[in-house]
């Protein structure tokens, strides 16, 4: 099934559903590549972008499909994945052999075996290869993507993957890029808790968080969040690199699986129930930051 054909700029046609805060800007990094790019959305407005760019328009994932060698997909939740990919007007049923699908969403490792195994039976490949870096790893085209399938299909994808990232690993067969995802999750899960409870210790003794940061930053304690969301917290800046309601659905996956395991993650469970609370006080559209909020509310500290 894995056709030795590569994947070249011009000659290559490539499909892309899903322009998310991120999604738009990992797919301009292919169409800047060269590669003639078909977008699908289901809302025409937020792929203008790419549109004017150059890029085609295609009324459903099946049209993407068929004027598409490979298609990403990168949604919201595993409910869209399934009817993108395996609904009537999806892009399975109008895949020719040989396509090959590639879920950047951030979703079940069971539906990504389940599309694996779909496809595979279709004559068409399937990767999971989900992605971390937020809004600013997909604008400066440096994230770390995670990839699970057959190695010769990741390997023919690669010169795409490094269009739009800097680390790419094969984690393993299908689903193995979502586990690993759910580890990245959980990573961030609880270190945002600590960068969140960091800033409101150092406010309340009187410090200059911001002249804090410069002593901590650079030190053992340093982290992606602590450099990268901690400056948008004390700026009162809540735009969404990555949404708390997306954030809470990975959560969710991650806690389902580890049961399943019979794997006990209290600091994230405690994470999830932050996240809830602060989606129940209307922040379920900001960004992930915006947890300070919810436990500055705690302690009755005004962040503004």
């Amino acid at each position: 099934m894995n056709s030795p054909a590569s994947f070249a700029p011009d000659v290559t046609r490539i499909g892309w559903i899903g322009t998310g805060v991120m999604g738009t800007s990992i797919a301009g990094h292919l169409l800047a590549g060269g590669y003639p790019l078909t977008v699908y959305s289901r809302t025409r407005q937020r792929a203008e972008p790419l549109l004017e760019r150059g890029a085609a328009w295609a009324d459903t994932p099946a049209a993407v499909a068929a004027a598409s060698d490979v298609v990403f997909t990168m949604v919201g939740y595993p409910a869209d994945l399934r009817e993108v990919v395996l609904g009537e007007a999806g892009i399975l049923p109008a895949a020719r052999p040989g396509t090959v699908i590639v879920d950047m969403t951030t979703s079940e490792p069971s539906l990504a075996r389940e599309i694996y195994a779909a496809a595979r039976d279709s004559g068409v490949d399937s990767v999971d290869a989900p992605v971390s870096g937020g809004d600013i790893g997909a604008r400066n085209a440096a994230l770390s993507i995670m990839v699970g399938g057959d190695a010769g299909t990741v390997e023919r994808l690669r010169p795409l993957f490094e269009l739009m990232g800097k680390t790419i690993v094969h984690q393993g067969p299908a689903g193995a890029g979502q586990h690993t995802k759910m580890v990245n999750q959980t990573l961030i899960a609880t270190g945002m808790i600590g960068v969140c409870e960091a800033l409101l210790y150092a406010h309340k003794a009187g410090l200059d968080p911001q002249t804090v940061l410069q002593s901590v930053s650079g030190g053992a304690a340093g982290s992606w969040s602590l450099a990268n969301l901690a400056p948008r917290m004390l700026g009162g800046d809540y735009a969404p690199g990555f949404l708390v309601e997306h954030f809470i659905k990975d959560m969710e996956i991650t806690l389902a699986e580890a049961r399943r395991m019979n794997l006990s993650l209290p600091g994230l469970a405690l994470a999830h129930e932050l996240y809830l609370a602060l989606r129940a006080q209307g922040g379920g559209r900001d960004g992930t930051q915006a947890l300070i909020l919810a436990l500055a509310r705690l302690s009755a500290v005004d962040w503004k």
